[in-house]
């Protein structure tokens, strides 16, 4: 009897532990704007992949035409489950692709973010 109620618990645990990530759309959207520093609505995401243990890669490609390669950790089912939900999403961390811009604003120096602005940090570096 108590073999069975230790497979019972660890059938229920392998099946509340889901490796996805529980992040909707709208989480996601939200978390990139803040990163990219855009208005949601202004960009697309495309490419998205989970990984084991919540790990989210994705592409963002704005009206402008920059192209940003971005991840970010999603609580999974197992974690939210352990911590009665209150574990959270991480924010997205986003890397400009270089070439990732089409245009006039694509002639800036090497190193500068896509459609970033030249500031008297840039121009004191020679990057604009």
């Amino acid at each position: 009897m108590h073999l069975r109620s230790i497979t019972a618990m660890a059938a229920f645990l392998a099946i509340l532990s889901g490796c996805a990530a529980t992040i909707d759309q709208d989480g996601l959207e939200q978390r990139t704007a803040q990163a990219i520093g855009r208005s949601i609505g202004q960009f697309t995401i495309s490419d998205r992949t989970e990984e084991t243990g919540g790990r989210i890669n994705y592409t963002v490609h704005t009206r402008d035409k920059a192209a940003y390669r971005c991840y970010l950790y999603g609580a999974t089912g197992f974690q939210k489950a352990m911590s009665f939900g209150q574990t959270p999403h991480s924010d997205a961390i986003c890397t400009a692709m270089v070439g990732g811009q089409k245009g006039p604003a694509a002639s800036g120096s090497p190193g500068r973010g896509a459609g970033a602005e030249c500031n008297a940090l840039l121009r004191a570096a020679g990057r604009c």
